[in-house]
C-alpha cells in the first residue's frame, strides 16, 4: 500500500526579471498580448492592464526581426512607468531574431520545432542568455513538431518530450539552468499525457527545471475557462506546474483572474490517502476501471453504479485512493459539492474531477452547487467529460487567443462562427489566428478557418487545405458550405 500526499514537485529557481519561479516561490500567472508588438503605445497599454489584473509575466509575438527590435522601446516604456512586469519575447520561425529579442526581455521562449541543432544556433542563444541575464523557455507544440522528429514519432506526446529533451540536454551541457520547459496542445489529454512523461524523463536524468503549464487555442466563455482547467488542473493535482497560462480567445487581462483561481484552489491541499495500485499502475498513465463507454451526468440514470463522494479538501486524491482501492469493476460515479458562482463552481470541479475521466477512473459525475441551476450544474458537467474528451455534446471550438500574428479579429469572428455552427453535434471547428500553430494544433479538428494573410482565410477538412485565400467577409458562409458538403450540418 502506497502512502500519497500532496506536494509540489522539487524544481530549483529561475530568475525572470524581477519575478522568481520554482523553487518554495507561489505558482506564477502568466498571458500574452495581442497587439502588434511594433505598436508600441498599444502593447504598453495592454501589459499595464494585464499587470493591474495581477499577471506576473507577460509574452509578446516577435516574429521578425523588426518586431525583435521594438521590444527595447516596449521594455524602457514599461521600466519608466515603473512596472516590472517581467517580459518575454516569443519566437517562432526564425531562430535569429531570438538573438535580436535578447538584448531587450527577460525571458525567450523558443520552439524547438524550429531550430537546426547541428548549427550550433542554440549554442550560440544560451550564451547571449547567459550575458544579460536572460532566461529561456524550450516551448513545445504539438501542432508544430520538427520534421525528423514528426518522422519517428508521429504528433505523439513521446514526440513532444523527445523534442524537449534533447534541447534539455544540451542546456545542461552548456551549464545553463535558466530554463523553464512546457508541453502545449490543445487536446487536455495529448497535454496531460506529454508533461506527465516529460517529468518521468526529467527525473530519470536528474533534471529539475520549473514547467509552465497551459492548454493551447482552450477558446472562449466558460467552455475555454472549463478546458483549460481540466489540463491545468489535472497536473496541478499532481504537484506540477510553477507558472501558468490560461489560454483564452478573449482580452488577455481576462486570463488572469481564471489562473489565479486555479492557484488558489491548489496552494494548500491537504491530506494523506492509502492508495492500493493496480498491478500495471503508474504515476503516468491509468487503467480503465469499468467498461461503460459514456459516462453519465447526474441528472441521468445511475442505476447500477456506485457513488463515491469526496469530503475532503483534497477531491482528487481521495476520490483516486477510494477507486483505486476497490476490489469490483462496478461502475464510478464521482461526486463532490461546491459553493461560489458559476464560474468558480466550473473550475474547481473541472480542476478536480476531469483528471479521474481523463485517466479512465470515472464513468459518471455529480456536482452538487446550492447556488447554480440544475441546467448550470448539467452544463458544467457535460463540459467537463467534453474537456476531458470522454463524451460529446455539443460542437468544440480549437479557437487560439490571438497574439501579434493575428491577421483578423479573431474573438469577433469567434463569436460570430459560433452562432451559425454551435447547434451542430459532434463536431470539431479550429479558428486560428495564423499558420504558426494553426493546421498543426487544430490537427484532430474536423474543420478549420486558418488567417492566410491579412483579410484572407485558408479553409481545411480535416489536415487538408479544401480553399485558399477566401475573402474574409465571404469565409463564413463558405465555412459552412463546406460543412454541409460533407452530410456535417444539421437545420437548427
Amino acid at each position: 500500500m502506497n502512502l500519497t500526499r500532496y506536494e509540489r514537485r522539487k524544481s530549483h529557481e529561475v530568475q525572470i526579471g524581477e519575478i522568481c519561479i520554482g523553487g518554495q516561490h507561489p505558482i506564477a500567472a502568466q498571458s500574452m498580448t495581442n497587439t502588434d508588438t511594433n505598436d508600441t503605445e498599444a502593447s504598453v497599454a495592454q501589459i499595464e492592464r494585464i499587470a493591474r489584473a495581477g499577471g506576473h509575466i507577460v509574452r509578446l509575438t516577435a516574429q521578425g526581426r523588426r518586431e525583435g527590435e521594438n521590444l527595447g522601446p516596449i521594455v524602457a516604456k514599461l521600466r519608466e512607468q515603473g512596472l516590472r512586469t517581467a517580459i518575454v519575447a516569443d519566437i517562432h520561425f526564425l531562430p535569429e531574431v531570438a538573438a535580436v529579442a535578447a538584448k531587450h526581455v527577460d525571458k525567450v521562449r523558443i520552439n524547438p520545432g524550429n531550430y537546426r541543432l547541428d548549427r550550433g544556433d542554440l549554442e550560440r542563444l544560451i550564451a547571449q542568455c547567459r550575458e544579460r541575464g536572460v532566461a529561456l523557455r524550450i516551448g513545445v507544440n504539438h501542432g508544430s513538431l520538427a520534421k525528423r522528429i514528426f518522422d519517428e514519432w508521429g504528433d505523439t506526446p513521446e514526440g513532444m518530450v523527445a523534442a524537449a529533451m534533447e534541447f534539455l540536454r544540451i542546456c545542461r551541457r552548456e551549464a545553463f539552468d535558466q530554463v523553464v520547459v512546457s508541453m502545449k496542445s490543445s487536446n487536455t489529454r495529448v497535454m496531460v499525457a506529454a508533461y506527465r512523461l516529460l517529468v518521468k524523463a526529467m527525473e530519470e536524468e536528474q533534471m529539475t527545471y520549473p514547467i509552465h503549464l497551459g492548454v493551447t487555442e482552450a477558446g472562449n466563455g466558460l467552455e475555454g475557462r472549463i478546458k483549460s482547467a481540466v489540463g491545468i488542473g489535472a497536473l496541478l493535482a499532481d504537484g506540477i506546474g510553477d507558472t501558468i497560462r490560461v489560454s483564452l480567445t478573449e482580452a488577455p487581462e481576462n486570463e488572469i483572474p481564471v489562473a489565479e483561481e486555479l492557484i488558489r484552489h491548489f496552494q494548500d491541499r491537504p491530506g494523506e490517502f492509502p492508495v492500493l495500485h493496480p498491478e500495471n499502475y503508474s504515476p503516468y498513465v491509468y487503467v480503465h476501471r469499468t467498461e461503460v463507454s459514456t459516462p453519465l451526468i447526474h441528472s441521468e440514470n445511475l442505476e447500477g453504479f456506485e457513488i463515491l463522494e469526496a469530503h475532503s479538501q483534497n477531491p482528487t486524491a481521495e476520490l483516486r485512493a477510494a477507486i483505486l482501492n476497490r476490489r469490483d469493476r462496478t461502475p464510478v460515479v464521482v461526486k463532490c459539492r461546491y459553493e461560489g458562482n458559476e464560474e468558480q463552481v466550473a473550475l474547481r470541479a473541472a480542476a478536480d474531477l476531469g483528471v479521474l475521466f481523463l485517466d479512465g477512473l470515472a464513468d459518471g459525475i455529480w456536482i452538487e452547487a446550492p447556488s447554480l441551476t440544475q441546467e448550470q450544474i448539467k452544463n458544467i458537467e457535460l463540459m467537463i467529460l467534453q474537456a476531458a474528451r470522454v463524451r460529446f455534446s455539443h460542437t468544440e471550438y480549437i479557437a487560439c487567443p490571438s497574439c501579434g500574428r493575428t491577421l483578423y479579429n479573431l474573438e469577433q469572428t469567434l463569436a460570430l462562427i459560433k452562432s451559425r455552427t454551435s447547434h451542430l453535434k459532434n463536431l470539431k471547428i479550429g479558428v486560428m489566428g495564423c499558420i504558426v500553430n494553426g493546421p498543426g494544433e487544430m490537427a484532430d479538428a474536423d474543420y478549420g478557418y486558418v488567417g492566410a494573410a491579412p483579410g484572407r482565410i485558408t479553409l481545411y477538412k480535416g489536415r487538408t487545405v479544401v480553399e485558399k485565400n477566401i475573402p474574409q467577409e465571404e469565409a463564413l458562409d463558405h465555412l459552412i458550405a463546406l460543412i454541409k458538403s460533407h452530410g456535417d450540418w444539421i437545420d437548427e
